[in-house]
């Protein structure tokens, strides 16, 4: 707690109009937003590359955005860092009636049935004349990750496809629509790129929907084949130096045989490499 208060005590000394920090008395909440974001991917990353001590220095970084954002509401006498707490104290109090009180669930299920409805209940507290199924799923998340949550909220209360094949025909079905708006495009006008936008969003939506009814993270699942993307890229690049070329100079037929041999090389490398 000592460690605490005096990271309060820093951040409210770097806000402190006459004696902070310009930068940071300038900030605002839009401004602190995006690096708190950042900070947050930099948290998940430390995780993936298994890195303890990278994590912890994350972390710190992560609970700075926070107190950060405490600071600046407390500046405008909004809330501070222990209404921050507090609130998330009672909040977890009150989502596990299972530990903190006498409830029982019979199963696991019950009790991620009685998490979604206490949610539920949250949002609807905070919500004006027209409640939605989809309030509260936060607009900055990444696209992939927010099409999936305001699917599952969809499909909570029954719009949803019982089975995966006319999931799986949407994908194609848009897909036939996306090649007609670029058959369709004359001129590469404003409106002709709109068009397209519209129908390649509409494949990406779908194809998160498919990877939904697999149980399948489609953020997670774009993220591993663009590593895999990367790691066979700089591969072909390591390949072809090795053979004294120049990449620009090779056509594309050329660079495909060369990514085909990384693909079937078992260490990702072609074997006359070795």
């Amino acid at each position: 707690m000592e460690e605490t208060r005096a990271l309060l005590e820093i951040m409210k000394k770097l806000r402190d109009p006459k004696a902070g920090c310009p930068w940071d008395i300038k900030q605002t909440f839009e401004s602190i937003a995006p690096y708190t974001i950042e900070e947050a991917y930099e948290v998940a990353d430390a995780i993936e590359q298994n890195d303890m001590q990278a994590l912890r220095e994350e972390l710190g970084d992560l609970l700075l955005q926070v107190v950060f954002h405490a600071q600046m509401a407390s500046d405008e006498g909004l809330f501070d860092f222990e209404d921050v707490v507090k609130s998330i104290n009672e909040k977890m109090v009150r989502r596990h009636p299972h530990v903190f009180g006498d409830t029982e669930f019979a199963s696991e299920a019950e009790q991620k049935a009685n998490w979604e409805e206490l949610k539920q209940q949250e949002r609807a507290q905070k919500q004006s004349a027209s409640p939605s199924a989809l309030d509260g799923v936060a607009i900055a998340l990444p696209a992939l990750t927010r099409a999936e949550k305001i699917q599952k909220r969809a499909a909570r209360v029954g719009f949803d496809w019982p089975t995966l094949p006319p999931v799986v025909e949407k994908v194609d079905e848009e897909l036939v629509e996306l090649r007609e708006a670029i058959a369709g495009a004359t001129d590469n006008t404003v409106e002709d790129n709109s068009a397209i936008e519209d129908e390649l969003g509409d494949l990406l939506f779908a194809v998160t929907n498919v990877a939904r009814h697999l149980n399948v993270d489609p953020e997670l699942a774009l993220k591993r084949s663009t590593a895999k993307f990367e790691h066979r890229f700089r591969q072909v690049e390591n390949t072809v130096n090795d053979d004294g070329v120049k990449m620009y100079s090779l056509a594309l037929n050329e660079l495909d045989q060369y990514w085909q041999a990384v693909k079937r090389a078992p260490t990702g490398r072609d074997d006359h490499q070795e």
